[in-house]
């Protein structure tokens, strides 16, 4: 709620929060950032309903409400027409009723007093304002206007407008910048991308073909199609991503990285644009880093309570390696971002080289790799060493030089995180030897090895409950009589079954009995043997435990775990 700064006053005196409560969702702001009132409906201390109410009373502006009733615009007096649609969402708001020259709006924000200067200008009218929670004002839009899809509108429109344009033919470049400029291609790429974040989509795929052009979106780490518009617009729909990420528009034959920032809704997304020539002409891909998505709580990324225990204690030792291990995508850097938040405090100097910085967190000296002046993992790693460290975190070990750097310094008195690409826990071992780690270096430094993969979750609203076969209750852990849950598939979940996902873990804590078997350079066959018997939970029987609770599909974990 970033209306009035007393919020937190006004709730306890209206004994909708404890002042204990208070003090956590400031804390939890000053960590993570955000606004406050947001903050405390997401700890479940207070629901948006009860602010907007609370707030309303203490500026003396009528609180209204769909469950009331009061959320609904007079069906006679043409204000679809007087407000028109783009600005009602935009801001956030309804207009309600129209009495002479008096126009009653409800507003998210009432207090945006540019905003309702510029609905007085839009409407001639004088703006009476009432207020109501983002919530409501957003399902009595969708009520009033019609839950249109407002891409799939102006797609429709380029396809009946769209000049035909030879994708062969070399266009003038002030003509390209021209066209980009235009409104409907600056319509078209705003909505492209503001309709990925609402479908919580990660990327977003631009592609020419041969014939036409292809767009998608990859959602919980599948790609899906959207309808694409006239492909005579695919270059100026390229030449505005461009001029958004400071890129060359004129150089079409090199690939070439970027990327900008948008306000979606109140809240910054920032995004990396990545293009590459290919036969057909440039594929853009847009990577949509959405921080508000990103769970930054240990508690909410999957790990069983026994897991999450180990995972805690280590990364509270005062000194130690401790490396997370998975293929590209698998969640890793938010599993470390997590980890970091947890430890921050002022009396801590954390600090990380990354390639690339995809977050920013506040009270961490973050560092983005460089290699075309020199600046790599090893070189700002030893250049942190000098900057008296507590806890460093490294993007990826990939070379000798970066990993006995890391190692040196968990010798020396200070925690380090970092990734490596391995399928299991007990093949980070041989990774760092197979790079040339001494096996005695590793097993006086490694505290933990986690590995990491991402599982899709069953759609709520539609997983569906059967009863296994005799080889999948086995497999699972099942008495006769327990069932699980299937992917069926809805209109929520867009036909998929799933919606969202969760990580599992591979967990191995590193004790005695383990660093003398790497000392000796067992294999790891060994060494996953001796980590099962002392507690070690494998990847797939994590992901046993969530079909068993119902979290995910046993297709799903199988289909991630490799093993059919």
């Amino acid at each position: 709620m970033p209306f009035y700064h007393k919020l937190g006053e006004i709730l306890i005196t209206a004994n909708l929060i404890s002042k204990e409560q208070l003090n956590q969702a400031l804390e939890e702001q000053r960590k993570n950032g955000g606004q406050l009132g947001n903050i405390l409906v997401k700890l479940g201390f207070v629901k948006e309903a009860d602010i907007v109410e609370a707030l309303g009373k203490q500026l003396n502006i009528p609180y209204a409400s769909l469950t009331k009733g009061l959320l609904k615009p007079d069906p006679h007096q043409e204000l679809d027409k007087l407000v028109p649609e783009e600005v009602a969402r935009e801001y956030c708001l309804i207009p309600l009723s129209k009495h002479l020259n008096s126009l009653t709006v409800a507003f998210a924000d009432p207090l945006d007093l540019v905003v309702q200067d510029n609905l007085r200008r839009i409407t001639k009218c004088e703006i009476n304002p009432v207020i109501a929670s983002r919530k409501d004002i957003e399902q009595a839009l969708d009520d009033f206007y019609g839950k249109k899809d407002l891409l799939q509108e102006i797609i429709a429109q380029t396809r009946k407008t769209g000049e035909k344009v030879k994708k062969k033919e070399e266009l003038d470049l002030n003509e390209l910048v021209k066209k980009a400029e235009e409104a409907p291609v600056i319509r078209l790429v705003n909505l492209l991308i503001q309709q990925a974040i609402e479908e919580r989509a990660s990327d977003i795929h631009i592609e020419p073909l041969e014939e036409g052009m292809s767009i998608r979106y990859r959602i919980d780490g599948a790609l899906y199609k959207i309808s694409p518009p006239d492909e005579s617009l695919l270059p100026a729909m390229v030449s505005r991503i461009k001029i958004l990420s400071k890129l060359d528009i004129a150089e079409r034959r090199l690939p070439q990285d970027g990327g900008f920032s948008m306000t979606v809704k109140g809240r910054r997304i920032d995004t990396r644009v990545s293009t590459v020539p290919t036969v057909n002409g440039e594929k853009v891909v847009i990577r949509i880093l959405d921080k508000a998505r990103i769970p930054l709580d240990l508690k909410q990324l999957g790990f069983e309570p026994d897991d999450l225990e180990k995972f805690t204690n280590a990364i509270n030792q005062p000194y130690g390696l401790i490396f997370l291990t998975g293929p590209t995508g698998s969640g890793k850097t938010t599993t470390l971002y997590a980890a970091l938040n947890q430890i921050n405090s002022p009396h801590k100097n954390l600090t990380t080289v990354e390639d690339p910085v995809e977050y920013h967190l506040p009270g961490i000296n973050q560092v983005q790799v460089k290699p075309g002046i020199g600046l790599t993992f090893a070189s700002g790693l030893r250049a942190f060493l000098r900057q008296d460290p507590d806890v460093m975190m490294v993007g990826e070990v990939r070379d000798l030089e970066t990993a006995e750097i890391c190692i040196q310094a968990a010798l020396t008195g200070h925690l380090v995180f970092s990734t490596l690409h391995t399928n299991d826990a007990p093949g980070a071992i041989s990774r760092l030897i197979d790079i040339g780690v001494e096996p005695f270096l590793i097993s006086a430094s490694l505290l933990l090895v986690v590995a990491q993969r991402l599982v899709r979750r069953l759609c709520p609203e539609c997983k569906e409950a059967y009863e296994p076969t005799a080889e999948e209750r086995e497999k699972v852990g099942l008495t006769n009589g327990e069932k699980i849950y299937r992917a069926k598939g809805c209109k929520k979940c867009h036909f998929t079954g799933y919606k969202g996902r969760i990580a599992i873990h591979e967990m191995m804590s590193i004790n005695d009995e383990l660093r003398q078997l790497i000392s000796q350079g067992k294999p790891d066959n060994i060494i996953k043997e001796v980590a099962q018997k002392n507690g070690m939970m494998t990847l797939q029987e994590s992901g046993f435990r969530k079909v068993r609770e119902g979290i995910t599909s046993l297709e799903e974990v199988l289909a991630v775990t490799g093993t059919r």
